[in-house]
């Protein structure tokens, strides 16, 4: 992501500036997660609606999901979901292409001109055009589907520090902090700008996670 220059606000202030906006916004980002979460699959076409060919995606390497990309990193510290306790964690990992934002704009009708139009933001507070929050948010669910067994929303968190840039690498990484029983697990959700190296959302999300269907 480009940085701004000297005569432009510092970084500081435009998290603060952010986080202010935004730290209400998102009480429950369930259905926004589901969303970010289509614009990240591709289709079954021979050429995918983010721009992306077939050739690239790949069978899935755990049930839960049913298939993954070259270009997606994931790694869990539990396999089994009867052994899932305090302290597990998944961490899955993508670059938000410019593909990726047009098609979340496109599914979620949010066509904020400060996502999609470079003169328009660049008269903005970031200089720049921005990935959508709640794209970026939807890491944490791709992340939350790669926990063992069959992982159901509940509730969730967001409080948002930070901007990512179009064609960053983002990493979500959810910790299992609380066993509250009958299934239901409370986790610490994590984002980071790999590119910037900067967290840009905390959170927290109550999930249950059922056993998955006889195949």
């Amino acid at each position: 992501m480009s940085h701004q220059n000297s005569g432009t606000p510092d970084f500081t202030a435009v998290t603060d500036a952010w986080t202010s906006m935004t730290q209400s916004f998102f009480q429950s980002a369930t259905a926004a997660n589901r969303a970010a979460v289509s614009a990240m699959l591709p289709t079954t076409a021979t050429q995918s609606t983010n721009g992306r060919s077939e050739d690239e995606r790949v069978p899935a390497s755990i049930p839960s999901v049913d298939h993954s990309d070259l270009d997606w990193e994931f790694d869990r510290t539990v396999d089994d979901r009867e052994a899932i306790t305090v302290g597990d964690a998944v961490t899955f990992e993508k670059t938000i292409s410019e593909e990726d934002v047009r098609a979340f704009a496109e599914i979620s009708g949010d066509t904020n001109r400060l996502h999609l139009d470079d003169e328009f933001a660049a008269d903005t507070r970031f200089g720049e055009r921005i990935v959508h929050g709640t794209l970026v948010s939807g890491l944490i669910s791709a992340a939350l589907a790669r926990l063992p067994g069959l992982t159901i929303y509940l509730s969730q968190d967001l409080e948002f520090s930070g901007p990512v840039g179009i064609g960053d690498r983002a990493s979500a990484r959810v910790e299992v902090v609380e066993d509250l029983g009958n299934d239901q697990y409370r986790l610490e959700t994590v984002i980071r700008d790999e590119d910037d190296d900067a967290t840009v959302i905390d959170g927290e999300a109550v999930v249950l996670i059922d056993e998955p269907p006889a195949e």
